[in-house]
């Protein structure tokens, strides 16, 4: 039957689909076969017509909704009553649960915000949720897939451009992509999302600028600050910060493993991780 919405009430009526057939039959020129909306009585092993069922009858049923969400998404196998097993397993086959689907954890910030350290450890954790990862830095791709690239607002589309082209491969093919850059512009980030589709989810690490400068290592902030590089994000080129990340994170007062826990419970909350407890061990 139809799905319910957040109320429980359902889409539509089981016959809505049918009568407006029958009221367009002459202008479509096609008569339609019309059929009942079955149930399933556990008690006595068959189905019948739902109008013809008592109140007292246990019955059961399962929605297209419930079939895509709760059980081919959870790596549940249809129960036979409602499909034959052979058609479970087919179906089970073309649509693989969520925790064998392909997943794109996109990080972006300022430089010195965090996203690469808070990467290193989810990929330990996600490692022991049973998904092998791969890496995108957004420094070692510009050392090789992006070599020759400079920081012109087109180059650095470019730049990102092409790691979310390969991003979308491994994710098409089941993978579990980090991809750690700048990405300071909003609307090739949303350019990636689409490309990636379901699939993508954004992580924004909220650092403050101030703090950023104080963690930089490299010296890069001060020698922007001096002029001494030219189109620095944060500093002389904007950074647009997400409007609707999936994932949100301060680091000031929280630490890189907390943040990295935070994004496997949202993984794990979306279906695209299991609990280690249910991970195979062998």
């Amino acid at each position: 039957g139809p799905g319910n919405d957040s109320t429980g009430e359902p889409f539509y009526g089981p016959y809505d689909a049918q009568e407006l057939m029958v009221d367009h039959v002459d202008e479509i020129g096609v008569n339609m076969v019309p059929f009942k909306m079955l149930s399933y009585l556990p008690d006595e092993d068959r189905y019948e017509e739902s109008d013809k069922i008592e109140p007292t009858q246990k019955t059961l049923n399962i929605s297209g909704t419930q079939v895509r969400e709760d059980y081919l998404a959870q790596g549940r196998l249809l129960p036979e009553w409602f499909s034959r097993p052979e058609v479970a397993s087919i179906l089970a086959e073309a649509y693989p649960p969520r925790f064998r689907q392909g997943a794109c954890i996109w990080f972006t910030g300022l430089s010195g915000s965090g996203k690469s350290t808070t990467a290193e450890i989810l990929i330990s954790m996600l490692l022991e949720h049973g998904r092998q990862v791969t890496v995108l830095d957004g420094d070692v791709v510009r050392t090789h897939l992006s070599k020759g690239l400079g920081f012109s607002k087109e180059d650095r589309d470019t730049n990102i451009r092409r790691i979310g082209f390969v991003a979308g491969e491994i994710v098409r093919h089941g993978g579990v992509v980090i991809c750690a850059a700048i990405s300071p512009y909003r609307a090739v980030r949303d350019d990636i999302r689409s490309m990636i589709g379901e699939g993508f989810m954004e992580v924004f690490v909220d650092t403050p600028l101030e703090v950023c400068e104080q963690r930089d290592t490299k010296g890069l902030y001060a020698k922007a600050r001096r002029g001494e590089i030219k189109g620095f994000t944060g500093i002389d080129d904007p950074y647009e910060a997400p409007v609707n990340p999936e994932i949100h994170l301060t680091t000031v007062d929280v630490s890189p493993e907390e943040n990295a826990r935070l994004i496997i419970e949202h993984l794990v909350k979306e279906g695209y991780l299991r609990s280690v407890e249910a991970v195979p061990t062998a």
